[in-house]
């Protein structure tokens, strides 16, 4: 009889754990599984190796921060955490991808999910918004937080 106790609750603690992973993962992906970041690894070799030529520029962020609130927080949130049509933009999958891969999701958007082709966007304004998510900060998994500390 102890022995069914016993596994019925390690049962139930594993069903727990696993909800609560679900959970988390989806509050990271703006609360929508569904984003799956899997766009970033289309990018072509060439255009993952491009470097944003405002990497330098102070202004840059502010310009991307003024073209992000206008044309991407409505989907993505304030705060690039993610909302109900646009994946979060904080989450380390966008965060370490190269600046060019950033760019060539910009140029192309991903249509199918929603997310605009913004290649009639100046490219300038491309670079500036890779210039302002860059600047973001990475949200971290509660365990992987715990861990680095």
């Amino acid at each position: 009889m102890k022995a069914l106790f016993l596994g019925l609750g390690a049962l139930f603690l594993g069903t727990v754990v696993a909800l609560a992973q679900a959970d988390r993962s989806k509050a990271r992906n703006g609360g929508d599984a569904r984003f799956d970041y899997a766009e970033l690894s289309k990018a072509p070799e060439k255009a993952r190796a491009r470097q944003n030529p405002l990497a330098a520029d102070e202004t840059a962020v502010a310009g991307g921060r003024n073209l992000f609130e206008r044309h991407c927080a409505e989907c993505h949130g304030e705060s690039g955490e993610g909302g109900k049509k646009g994946p979060s933009l904080v989450v380390p999958e966008v965060q370490d991808a190269s600046p060019g891969t950033v760019f060539w999701v910009l140029t192309n958007g991903v249509v199918r999910r929603g997310m605009p082709v913004w290649s009639k966007l100046p490219e300038a304004q491309r670079w500036q918004l890779v210039s302002y998510l860059r600047t973001l900060k990475i949200d971290t998994p509660p365990a992987a937080a715990s861990a680095a500390k």
